[in-house]
């Protein structure tokens, strides 16, 4: 095993741009072992400082919508920028085996190799949104680490995507024409929380079909009630193929920055954002510290073959155990 470095080394390295340190630290805080939660929170705390000055972009949607070729043509043309750029990819977990294949590197190779970008793959671990559970930490060590840019891509649209939306300040839905999800008037929760609606592949003979799908959804959108940040979300095609419309979409996002800051919207969100974090975590820590808890493990088997031989309801289970939880840690 890799020996740990200090937090100072692991702090200072990052605050250089040292992308292996940077790496490593990420690799500390989705640890699940008592001492690397400990070393990551160290860790957090050094940096801190330098945090939160990154523009922060959720990218979903649906299933062979093309997220990662386009967030490769697009980290591109924002490095072109002269912007340096991480992205935080997320893959799905098994939920047999809890692996997952992490290839977002070999989807975006030529955006693996920019000098200006970092990609780092994590996996979801089942949990809820498609994110993994440390994204908002390991964004936080990019921001640190002098990323001016930091992309979230999730798994996929899911009832739970309002966590992606929850830690970035511009969320955009990517979809595609001639699904028929615009016939249906498209999954409406999501659509409510989307900045922008980025309609993909809209070239050769698929961008009359693109073009249909931009109206259609323009006028859906003027069905819902105005986002809090006051901004009016935007429908665009887009082809991150033939490399058309991404100028526009990096356009609105820098105007939708503008827009947010200039009415207070943009911090408000992050102060809001911070305190669902706060409570995020205290559930996940109440989750951690229940599942080490030497009492629940000696009786958890004996609750499990109840619950599965058909003697005890799964609810007055997870209460028994609750409970021996509390009475352990009362003790």
């Amino acid at each position: 095993m890799r020996q740990r470095l200090s937090p100072d080394e692991y702090s200072n390295g990052i605050l250089t741009g040292d992308r292996i340190i940077l790496s490593r630290a990420i690799t500390i805080i989705e640890s699940q072992l008592r001492e690397d939660r400990e070393l990551s929170r160290i860790i957090l705390n050094n940096i801190l400082p330098e945090t939160g000055k990154s523009l922060r972009i959720g990218i979903t949607g649906v299933p062979g919508v093309g997220k990662s070729t386009f967030i490769e043509t697009l980290g591109t043309y924002i490095t072109g920028k002269g912007k340096k750029l991480a992205v935080l990819t997320i893959d799905p977990s098994s939920k047999k085996t809890g692996g997952s294949i992490l290839g977002d590197k070999t989807r975006m190779e030529k955006l693996s190799h920019n000098p200006k970008a970092f990609i780092r793959p994590s996996a979801s671990n089942l949990s809820l949104g498609g994110v993994a559970q440390n994204t908002r930490e390991a964004m936080l060590l990019c921001e640190a680490a002098g990323f001016d840019v930091i992309i979230i891509e999730t798994v996929g649209v899911g009832q739970s995507e309002t966590i992606v939306k929850g830690m970035t300040d511009f969320f955009l839905l990517l979809m595609l024409a001639g699904a028929g999800d615009e016939l249906q008037g498209i999954k409406k929760g999501i659509m409510e929380m989307a900045d922008t609606i980025a309609i993909n592949k809209a070239d050769g003979t698929n961008k009359a079909m693109a073009d249909r799908a931009v109206q259609e959804y323009s006028n859906a959108l003027h069905l819902f009630s105005k986002p809090e940040s006051g901004f009016t979300p935007k429908v665009v095609p887009c082809s991150a193929i033939a490399n058309t419309g991404i100028d526009v979409i990096w356009r609105i996002i820098l105007s939708h920055r503008e827009h947010s800051l200039g009415n207070g919207f943009f911090h408000k969100n992050r102060q809001s954002q911070n305190i669902e974090w706060m409570y995020d975590s205290i559930k996940q820590t109440l989750q951690n510290r229940f599942f080490e808890s030497d009492a629940v493990a000696r009786n958890i088997a004996e609750v499990e073959k109840s619950v599965s031989d058909g003697k005890e309801l799964p609810l007055h289970a997870a209460e028994r155990l609750l409970n021996i939880f509390l009475h352990e840690e009362e003790e």
